[in-house]
C-alpha cells in the first residue's frame, strides 16, 4: 500500500483529500496538521518522512489569511516558503513525489484574459510573494513535483460561501465587490485533480480551478439563489468596499486562471464553477 503524507489535514483541502481517498485500498493516508508536524522545522520534517517513506507528500498547509500575511511576513515566509522547501528536500531524499498547492496571487491580477502557466508571474501582496517563493523552492529541491495553482477555494471549513450565508441570516442585503474577477473552486474538484496527477509522471506546474469566471458579487448572487434566499446583493467597487472595510493587502482585480496544462497534457476536466457550487450547496 502506497503511503501519502497529507499536511494541513484539518483544512478545507486536507479534508477533501481524505474524502477523495476514502475506501481506496491502494493508498494509506498519514494525516498531519500543526500539532503532528511543524513543516517549518526541517529536522521534524526529515524525521517523519524518513520514518514513513511515503509515495507522495501532499502539502495542503499554508498561511492563507491574505491581510495577516502583510503584517506577519516572517511567519508567512516560514509556512508558505520554508515549509514547502523542507518537504521538498525530504521528498527528494526518500524518493517521494511532492505536491504543492499554490495560488492565483502569484500573478499581478491586472490581466484582461485568463492567465496560463506560461504567463509572467508578479505578485502584488505578501501572500503572493510567499506562495511564489514556495513554488520556487519546490522547483529547486524536489525532483518529481506537481505545483497546482488554485483560487477562490471553498469546502469543509470557513469560506466565502458560509460567510455569505451567515450574513444573509441577519440582513436583507449585503455589499459585495463586483469588480474583482476569478473562479470559485470546489475543494472536492481540486482533490480530484490532485488524485488524478499523483500516480502519473506528468510533472510540472498546473492551473487548477473550476471552469468559467465571475465576480464576487455574481458568486454571492448564485449562492443566495441556490440557498433560496431573497437577500439583495449591493454591487460595490473595490474602492467603495475598502472604504468601509479597510484591507492591508492588494486584491487582484482579474486573476482568472486557464487550466491550460491540464488541457494540453491530460484528459482531466474540472467542473464548471456553477455546477460545482450547486453540488456543494446541496451537501450543506
Amino acid at each position: 500500500m502506497k503511503k501519502l503524507i497529507i499536511t494541513g489535514c484539518n483544512g478545507q483541502l486536507g479534508r477533501a483529500m481524505n474524502r477523495q481517498y476514502a475506501g481506496n485500498n491502494a493508498y494509506e493516508l498519514i494525516n498531519t496538521d500543526v500539532a503532528e508536524l511543524d513543516i517549518t522545522n526541517i529536522d521534524k520534517v526529515m524525521e517523519l518522512v524518513r520514518e514513513v517513506k511515503p509515495y507522495a507528500i501532499i502539502n495542503c498547509a499554508a498561511h492563507t489569511n491574505v491581510n495577516a500575511c502583510e503584517t506577519q511576513g516572517d511567519l508567512a515566509y516560514k509556512i508558505n516558503a520554508i515549509g514547502p522547501r523542507n518537504l521538498s528536500i525530504a521528498a527528494t531524499e526518500t524518493g517521494a513525489k511532492m505536491i504543492q498547492v499554490s495560488t492565483d496571487y502569484v500573478f499581478p491580477g491586472n490581466g484582461t484574459r485568463p492567465y496560463t502557466e506560461f504567463d509572467q508571474v508578479g505578485p502584488a501582496s505578501m501572500y503572493g510573494y510567499t506562495k511564489l517563493a514556495g513554488e520556487n523552492f519546490v522547483k529547486d529541491f524536489a525532483r518529481e513535483y506537481f505545483i497546482l495553482r488554485t483560487a477562490w477555494l471553498y469546502g469543509d471549513g470557513n469560506n466565502f460561501v458560509k460567510t455569505m450565508l451567515k450574513l444573509a441570516e441577519n440582513s436583507d442585503e449585503v455589499g459585495v465587490v463586483a469588480d474583482q474577477f476569478g473562479t470559485p473552486t470546489s475543494a472536492v474538484e481540486l482533490a480530484k485533480a490532485i488524485a488524478y496527477l499523483v500516480p502519473t509522471e506528468n510533472y510540472g506546474t498546473f492551473h487548477a480551478t473550476c471552469e468559467g469566471s465571475c465576480s464576487w458579487a455574481d458568486f454571492a448572487e448564485d449562492i443566495f439563489r441556490l440557498a433560496g434566499k431573497s437577500t439583495k446583493v449591493n454591487r460595490l467597487t473595490t474602492a467603495e468596499y475598502t472604504e468601509k472595510f479597510p484591507a492591508s493587502a492588494n486584491r487582484p482585480a482579474y486573476s482568472v486562471l486557464e487550466n491550460y496544462m491540464f488541457k494540453l497534457t491530460s484528459d482531466f476536466q474540472f467542473a464548471q464553477w456553477q455546477d460545482a457550487i450547486e453540488v456543494y450547496m446541496k451537501s450543506l
